[in-house]
Parts: C-alpha cells; structure tokens; sequence
C-alpha cells in the first residue's frame, strides 16, 4: 500500500471516531436541557437524576471529542498540505468560527456541571442552551466547510498557474451545498443519539420494567428520536437533489447507474461490478431515480460512462454504504412509528418487551448511519479532495513513511475507545433504580 492510501486510511479513521463524539456533542446537550426543564416544572426527583446523570455522559463524551477533533485539524495539515495551503484562505473562516463555537460550548459547559448550587435555576438552563445552540453552531461550520470541498464556490481558478484568486470566504462558506448537508448532519446527530440513549434505557427496562428513571429518560429521548426519524427522509431527498446538480458522477455511483438514460431506476441492493459495468442482484424501481433526483419520471440521468473513468468514484463501496446507510434510517423510522403508536394507544411501553428490543436493536443504527453516511460524502467526492479542481492524489503530503503514524493513532483510537466504552459501561450501570407513583407509559 501507497502513502496515499495510507494518509486516506488515517484521516478516514479520525474522522470515523471523532464524528460519533461530535454528533453526540450537538444533541446530548438537548436531551439534558429538555430534561432539567421538567425537573424544574415539575420538582421530580427522577428528572433531577436524569438531568444530573445525563450532564455527566454528556461531560464525558465532550472531552473525547475535544481531543480527537485537535487531532483533526492537525492532520488536515500534516497530511494534505497542498490542500491547506489552497484552501486555509477560502474555508478559514468557517474553521475560525468553528473554533469560537468550540470554546463557547466548553466553557458555558463548565458552568453548567459546576453551576447546580451556585446558579439560579434560570440561569442555569441557560448555560445549557448556550451548549447546545454553540455545539449545533460548531457542526455547522465544520459542515460548510465539507460542503465546499464538494461543491467549491467563492474564488476564481486557473489551472493553467494553479492559481486561486477573487476569494470570497462567506460565498464559499454558503456554497450551494451547505444547506442540505447542514440539516442532514444535525437531524442525523440528534436522531443517532436520541436512538442511542433511547437503546440504553430500553435495555435497562428489559430487566427493571418499573424503574421510572429509565422509563422517563427512555420517553424523553424519544420525544426526540421520532420527528428527527420522520424529517430525515426528508433532508436526504433534498441532499440528494443536490448531489444530482453538483455531482452526477456520485449520483451515478450511489444507484450503480452505468448507463446514461431517460426514466432511470430507483435500485435497493445489487452489488456493482465495474468491470462489466452493471449492478447485480438490485431490486429497481422503475423510473424512480429520475422523479426523486429531477421531479420527473422521464428525465435523463447520466451514467458513469459519460465521465473518464478516472474520474470514477470507488463504485461498489459508495454504493454499499448508501444502501446501508438508508436502511438503518428505515429501520429507525419503522421502529420509531412503532413507539408513537403504542403511545397514542396508551399502551405501556415498559411492558412490551419486542419493542423495547427493537429500541435496544436502534441503538447503534444511528451511529452506523452516520458513519456510512460520511463513507458515502468522502468516498464518493473521489478521486477529487476538492471536487473538479484539485486531485487526491496532489494535495498529500509528500513526507515517506506514513504507515507509521497510521498505526499509532489507530491503536491510541482503539485504546480509547476501550476507554471510554468502560466508563460508560460503569456510569450507566450505577444508575438508580427509582419508583414513583403513577406509572403509566
């Protein structure tokens, strides 16, 4: 393996462990706040515990992400330099502005979880506010800047001196793709996490169908989880409209679509095979992919024969992960309609145990989805880190040797993650078990 292969590799599994952190980081702080609210309405003990036990989690995950997205930004430097040095002048402003929602969320953070006797209560949900609102603003910053990179605005180009001139960093910051990929990424940060705690207390019941605390912060979480798994949907048909208009070539190689054709097929599954040019084994919709990308049953949508194939994205592999990726947001979707209908029938959640299976079963499918979803934005953008001007392949590091630094950050990411999944183990195990009157749900 290349030195390419091997900085791709490393920024790939950064970035895979950090967004899980990150996406937790915008919507615990939600949760928590949603549930102080209660405690402060209704003087509950269980929500007070809620409250208390979630800030701790939230802490928790907000120091892992902190350290590994400054692993981040460091490697964006050391590893694609060309990169940076072309593009620190374009997209600096909404890293700088990054850092500036990072510090917010961290310092009113600190307020928050040293502040439960020392605040008024009022004040105190405040500081929680500002923690979420800064932490949703920190993603979507980093989010526009991803937007560039796949739909570049904001500067003249001329390859003939590589030159970038006319920069304007707000109209790269607001380029045509941040809208979609920003409310995409926050419904799928909430929704992921929602689903999670929602899992963990689920689980908990299985075992202890009458502790409240697990009940109340299960309902909460899903208060939560069910809309962002009903407008997800929603951001994805808009990002994929998007996609469509900005880069064809990803859109032919999310559907395995090898010919150019008018009425083109909606396909779930298959396997695309490159070489002979089609997608085995898929289900198709007939005409589908032409109405969801173009509104219209009858319009062409371009094949990947109609680019260089080297300018072909790894087809099998953004294929797979977009199928993936819809399939944990069904499932969630499904079980989520699930949840509301048992409570608009006033049935007793805490008593059907299948449906607190399938909530255990949810999880992790937010997290997968992210995690897919982001195999789908970067693999797919391939082979251009900046999409039609600026190659992969040019903007590395020319620096030998970089199977080395792979190797210890992948061991320091799995060390940590051994870490972290054992506190979180502990902290959730230690949780009380709390019985109140009136213990409907």
């Amino acid at each position: 393996m290349n030195d390419l292969l091997f900085a791709r590799l490393q920024m790939a599994i950064s970035l895979g462990f950090h967004i899980i952190f990150a996406a937790i980081g915008v919507a615990m702080p939600v949760l928590m706040v949603m549930s102080e609210r209660r405690w402060r309405r209704t003087g509950s003990r269980v929500y007070e515990e809620i409250t208390r036990r979630w800030a701790k989690g939230t802490a928790i995950l907000f120091a892992v992400g902190a350290v590994s997205g400054t692993v981040l930004a460091f490697e964006l430097g050391l590893l694609w330099p060309r990169f940076m040095e072309h593009a620190g002048a374009i997209i600096g402003l909404p890293f700088s502005l990054e850092g500036f929602a990072f510090f917010t969320e961290a310092i009113f953070l600190g307020l928050y979880l040293f502040g439960w006797d020392r605040l008024s209560p009022r004040a105190h949900m405040a500081c929680g506010l500002v923690v979420a609102v800064s932490g949703a603003a920190s993603a979507f910053f980093v989010i526009t800047a991803n937007a560039w990179m796949n739909a570049p605005a904001g500067f003249t180009y001329d390859p003939q001196t590589d030159i970038f001139s006319d920069i304007n960093p707000v109209a790269a910051m607001f380029n045509p793709a941040w809208a979609p990929q920003v409310v995409h990424m926050l419904v799928a940060a909430y929704m992921a996490t929602a689903f999670g705690v929602a899992g963990v207390h689920a689980l908990r019941l299985l075992g202890d169908p009458d502790n409240a605390f697990h009940r109340k912060a299960l309902s909460l979480a899903m208060v939560v989880a069910v809309p962002a798994a009903v407008i997800q949907p929603l951001t994805g048909d808009w990002a994929a409209k998007i996609v469509a208009r900005n880069q064809p070539a990803k859109l032919a190689a999310l559907e395995g679509q090898f010919k150019t054709v008018r009425g083109a097929p909606l396909r779930i599954g298959g396997v695309p095979d490159e070489d002979a040019g089609v997608t085995r084994w898929a289900i198709e919709i007939p005409h589908l992919l032409s109405f969801v990308a173009y509104r219209d049953f009858q319009a062409e949508v371009l094949g990947l024969e109609a680019f260089p194939r080297d300018d072909w994205p790894p087809v099998a592999m953004t294929h797979i992960a977009f199928q993936l990726m819809v399939g944990c947001g069904m499932t969630m979707l499904m079980v989520g309609a699930w949840f509301a209908l048992a409570c608009w029938r006033k049935k007793r959640v805490r008593q059907n145990p299948w449906l607190l299976r399938a909530l255990v079963l949810c999880a992790p499918l937010g997290f997968l989805a992210i995690e897919f979803g982001w195999v789908v934005t970067e693999v797919g953008r391939q082979p251009w880190i900046i999409y039609n001007i600026m190659r992969t392949r040019d903007a590395v590091t020319p620096m030998p040797g970089l199977v080395g630094p792979f190797a210890v950050f992948t061991l320091i990411y799995v060390l940590l993650a051994v870490v972290v999944t054992m506190v979180l183990m502990h902290h959730i195990r230690s949780a009380p078990h709390m019985v109140e009157e009136n213990m409907g749900g």
